[in-house]
């Protein structure tokens, strides 16, 4: 009855409003008193409308939608883990800790890509050390009116320490997500301060954390953009360690597969450590996501496990989004096919067996793609490797050209690639240049640049110009299938060559 009572209020009120203008009523000296009387009504419900809530939860877990959770369940991180534990070790032994006169840490800064498990990790801390967390984004604390965002820094300090007396905690973690934001650089915003006093604010508040208090605060932040904090943020006594968090290595990936896998009913021909290889540069959410995606597959076919195919259907989906429903013309299919085809032979003549998929089926902007497959973790390369890369990226185009006469634009996103690549080798002494400096003049890496490419568009070019036929069997059999696995067309590859 309440309920309908006030929405009758507001509905008379309203309509009120609207005789009033159309009378010709000025308002406007309504709209101070009013918002007065708003104001007040929220003070005296003891709600701050300057400050914002934050997420809390016990050292269980499970409160407010902060879920418990444990280092074991943190797959592909276990160089982070182990630094991360080790400074914990003094917030959760404090006792010994004050004994070797170690001064508590007062901020830990996980720095790392999206996706690699920072804000797990600082649940995993909180659940370890028995302490309250909360957590905050820094976007929560740099509003446009002065002020605000240091009030809303000192407020979750107070509330860290209040929740964790109120629980009989020791400790309490505040989990500081997107800190870039909140500690940027100062002088950046010249026009508004405001970012500038919240981060004074911030450091204000670590110098504050003593060892003496009864309630021992740690401040975790997490940033993929640490170059942006300020160096104040990154001193010894603020930040005291900063802990990387990158992407899994192959090791790391199969850990988190198998963390993922957990409850999902794998096919018999599901090998999570091929799957592993072959998703080289994921995050630990992109591989959830794969074998979400993966099972959301098997569901759409109404199959009862997830197979092998299901997968690598996955795979392709979280590399290059959703199929399109862009329908090409005949021409242009067949144009595609060409295009792929000629990426495929290149990287088969310069890494046998390193094609995973061919298909002229559209995903997002490509209208056809090949994946290969990745080779082992590999964090330098030669300039073979280099050279050959280029060669797999432009002999798209120079297929099209031998076989319909002229390029297209479809090679866009390969010049691109094949560019990075050549820039590559130029800024790392790999060139006919040899040593060059950061400033380098552009006309000079420019020209560098395209004499590295068109060196290697020759030798595609020769290389292919002695397999189109080929290429031409080939492509009625991509054409029909949309799609070819790699073992598909290496085995095409040999059909042909041996009936030459």
């Amino acid at each position: 009855m309440s309920n309908w009572i006030k929405e009758m209020a507001v509905g008379a009120g309203a309509a009120a409003i609207v005789v009033a203008l159309i009378l010709g009523f000025d308002l406007s000296l309504l709209f101070l008193p009013v918002s007065l009387a708003v104001l007040a009504g929220l003070v005296l419900k003891g709600r701050n409308p300057w400050q914002e809530g934050f997420k809390t939860s016990g050292a269980s877990g499970g409160e407010n939608g902060v879920p418990a959770v444990t280092f074991d369940e943190i797959g592909g991180q276990e160089m982070a883990k182990r630094e991360f534990l080790e400074a914990l070790t003094f917030l959760k032994s404090d006792g010994m800790a004050l004994q070797l006169g170690i001064r508590p840490l007062k901020g830990i800064l996980l720095a790392g890509p999206p996706g690699t498990g920072k804000t797990l990790l600082a649940k995993a801390a909180a659940h370890y050390t028995g302490s309250v967390f909360l957590t905050a984004a820094g976007s929560q604390f740099v509003q446009m009116y002065a002020g605000v965002g240091a009030s809303r820094v000192r407020q979750l300090f107070k509330e860290a320490r209040s929740l964790a007396e109120k629980e009989g905690k020791r400790s309490a973690i505040i989990f500081l997500d997107e800190i870039d934001v909140l500690g940027a650089k100062r002088g950046r915003h010249e026009s508004h301060l405001e970012y500038d006093q919240t981060l004074n604010e911030l450091l204000a508040q670590f110098d504050g954390v003593k060892s003496e208090h009864s309630v021992q605060v740690l401040v975790v932040g997490a940033t993929n953009r640490s170059d942006l904090l300020d160096p104040a943020l990154m001193r010894p006594g603020r930040f005291d360690r900063i802990v990387r968090v990158d992407l899994p290595d192959r090791k790391g990936r199969l850990h988190i597969l198998q963390i993922h896998a957990r409850g999902k009913p794998l096919g018999s021909d599901v090998d999570l450590e091929k799957v592993a290889a072959e998703t080289h540069g994921f995050s630990g959410a992109h591989l959830e996501s794969l074998l979400n995606e993966a099972a959301i597959n098997a569901l759409r076919q109404g199959e009862p496990t997830i197979s092998a195919q299901h997968i690598s259907d996955a795979i392709e989906k979280v590399m290059l989004g959703e199929r399109s429903n862009r329908v090409p013309s005949p021409k242009e299919r067949e144009r595609v096919a060409y295009h792929e085809l000629g990426h495929a032979l290149i990287s088969e003549k310069v890494r046998p067996k390193s094609v995973v998929s061919i298909t002229i089926a559209s995903r997002n902007n490509a209208l056809g793609y090949i994946r290969q497959r990745p080779q082992d973790d590999q964090y330098l390369y030669t300039k073979d490797e280099l050279v050959e890369a280029i060669q797999v990226c432009v002999a798209g185009s120079i297929s099209e050209e031998l076989i319909l006469g002229q390029r297209s634009t479809g090679g866009a996103g390969d010049i691109e690639q094949a560019t990075d690549l050549a820039k590559k080798m130029i800024y790392s002494g790999l060139s006919p240049l040899g040593i060059v400096s950061a400033e380098l003049p552009k006309n000079i890496l420019h020209k560098a640049i395209a004499d590295l490419i068109r060196k290697q568009e020759e030798v595609v070019k020769t290389y292919l110009s002695a397999h189109i036929p080929t290429i031409k069997k080939i492509a009625p059999l991509l054409l029909e299938q949309e799609t070819l696995s790699g073992d598909e067309f290496r085995s095409s590859l040999s059909q042909k060559e041996e009936a030459s």
